[in-house]
Formats: structure tokens, sequence, C-alpha cells
């Protein structure tokens, strides 16, 4: 009977982020500007990157891929959210759920990566700042942005293809406001015990690593700064690091409170909060805190803009 039913189900309700028919349009605005301003700020920062040849060095080529993949997070999981906003209902088709998933799970696991990668090129030209251009060569750099790309695929992968052991005949309701994972493992009629397991392992293992280098190389990097004995170097350090590490503490702490803590039934709103800062606040922001923190991408987009006046 369960099989049948499952069977039936051809897509589910997203109960969205308020059931407050007042706070709908605000909201569709508030995030309708911030979805622009996301997408206009990353791929104008892109622009900016590719169009300064100065620009075309290891740190940039970072940053671009990761104003890229933020765009890719906000664009996975804004619209349909937009949607919802105006729609007396939010359906979603099986297949269309997943296939978000499946962006979503890209998208966020390869910026966990590209983070790692960005904190690791920040180690080598401030702690070994002559033999820099020897070790991020151009060759380096593709790999790294090569490997987190397909990081991020093989564990988006893994968790997409067990999610079709499940079956959903117990309800079609994701009380969540995009399809993440354990908002459907909750509703699953089989048991999600192996599904948890591989999430907790996967996302664990995942978080840990690139939190650890992320961590050790900027331990380098701070004892490194301190030994500097010119203020200006000191500043011009803490400039170029500060930007990162604020982008890395914003993204990490929710992920962390997502993926590895135990899931708790009574924690949806909590996890709601959580899920928008990591999919729509953070890549908002990192385009004007790598920008604004950021010299010659000020001075690039300045003469861009002289140039088009």
């Amino acid at each position: 009977m369960d099989d049948e039913n499952a069977t039936l189900l051809t897509g589910f309700v997203l109960t969205g982020l308020t059931y407050q028919s007042e706070w709908k349009i605000p909201l569709f605005l508030a995030f309708l500007v911030i979805y622009l301003i996301t997408i206009m700020g990353n791929l104008g920062l892109i622009a900016v990157i590719w169009k300064d040849s100065h620009l075309h060095v290891p740190m940039y080529l970072f940053l671009g891929s990761l104003a890229f993949v933020d765009a890719w997070l906000s664009s996975s999981v804004t619209p349909k959210m937009l949607i919802s906003f105006l729609a007396k209902s939010m359906i979603i088709s099986v297949s269309e759920c997943k296939i978000q998933f499946f962006s979503f799970g890209i998208s966020g696991t390869t910026e966990c990566f590209l983070l790692a990668t960005m904190a690791y090129d920040r180690y080598v030209a401030i702690c070994k700042p002559l033999l820099y251009p020897v070790i991020m060569t151009n060759g380096l750099c593709i790999r790294l942005l090569v490997l987190s790309f397909i990081g991020g695929f093989l564990h988006a992968l893994i968790h997409e293809g067990i999610l079709f052991r499940l079956t959903f005949c117990n309800s079609n309701i994701i009380h969540h406001f995009y399809c993440d994972i354990i908002p459907l493992l909750k509703i699953s009629c089989t048991d999600p015990s192996i599904n948890f397991l591989m999430l907790f392992i996967l996302s664990g293992s995942i978080q840990v690593f690139t939190i650890l280098t992320v961590l050790v190389s900027y331990t380098f990097v701070l004892f490194t700064i301190l030994k500097k004995k010119s203020a200006k170097d000191i500043r011009k350090a803490f400039s170029t690091c500060g930007a990162h590490l604020l982008s890395v503490s914003l993204y990490y702490g929710p992920l962390l409170f997502m993926y590895v803590r135990p899931a708790s039934p009574q924690a949806d709103d909590q996890d709601m909060v959580e899920s928008l800062f990591c999919t729509v606040i953070i890549p908002f922001l990192n385009p004007i805190i790598y920008s604004l923190r950021n010299k010659q991408v000020i001075d690039s987009l300045t003469k861009a803009l002289k140039g088009n006046v």
C-alpha cells in the first residue's frame, strides 16, 4: 500500500518562509531586490576580473570562480522562493525538487572547497612570497578549481543517488522554502537512516577538511603577519585576508548547524533561517565584501566605469 501511494505522488508542497499573507508582498519585493543585486554584483565582479588583464592571477581567478558559484547558488533557490510569495500554494514536482537539490548541492559544496583553496592561496602569497609564482602556477590554479567543482559534483551526486531509494507516502508537505535534503528525509516513509548517516559522514568530513585548511592556513598567515616590522605591510596583509576570513565565518557557521548537528523535528524554523543566510544573504554579501576591501578591484571597476562614460 505504501509503494502504491508513493507512485501516486507527483509533487511536493513547499510551505515557504511565512504563513502570514500580509508579509508576502513586502518579502517578495525585498528578496527580489536582493536577488537582482546578487546577480549583478557577482556577474559584475566576474566581468571586471575578466576585462582587466592585471587581475588575471590566481587570487582573482579564485575570486571570480567564487562569484560564479555564488550566483549559481542563489539562482538554485531564490527564483522558486520568489514565486512562492505570489502563489497560493507552492507545488514542485518530484523531478524538479531533485534537480533543485542537486544544483544546490553542487554549488554549496563547491563553495566550501573554493573557500579552502583561497585560504591556501593567501597562505602561499603571504608566508612564501618569493616562491608564490613558482608554487601557484596557472596549471595548479586550474587543477584546484577543477577539483573543487568535481568534489561538489560528486558530493551532490552521492546524495542525489541515495534519494532514489526513498518513497514519500505519508506526507508531501516540505517545511522549507526549497528542496533541501533534511526536510525531504523527514517526510520519507522509507527508513532514512542510511541517508542521515551518509549526510553526517560526507558533509561533516568536507566541512572539517575545508575548515581545518582555512584555520591552518590563516594560523601561519597570522604568525607571518605579526613578524612584519612595517605597519604598512601589516595593514596590507590584514586587508587582503580580512574579506576572505569574514566570508568564511559567515558561510560556515550556518552550515555546521544545518548538516552536522542531529536532525530535530522542532528545528524547522531555525533551519530555514540558516538556509536563508547561506543561499540568499551570503551570495548577496560576498561581492560587496570582496570589492569594498580590495583596492585593485575598486580601481579596475572605476576604470571600467570611466571607460563607459
